[in-house]
């Protein structure tokens, strides 16, 4: 829907500190460092991965 509808995407985009629609390899690369034996520790944390920036 945001992607396909003007209004919908010019509104997401005014909200992200990006100035942009995030796109799937802008997430992916991070939830595959999340998955690595690396980060085994990491529990109970809500991560943003929305473009904005934290309030």
């Amino acid at each position: 829907m945001i992607r396909d509808t003007l209004e919908m995407n010019r509104l997401v985009t005014a909200m992200s500190s990006l100035g942009r629609v995030g796109l799937p390899d802008d997430i992916g690369p991070m939830i595959a460092a999340l998955l690595s034996e690396a980060n085994r520790w990491i529990n109970g944390q809500r991560i943003e991965t929305s473009g904005r920036a934290a309030p």
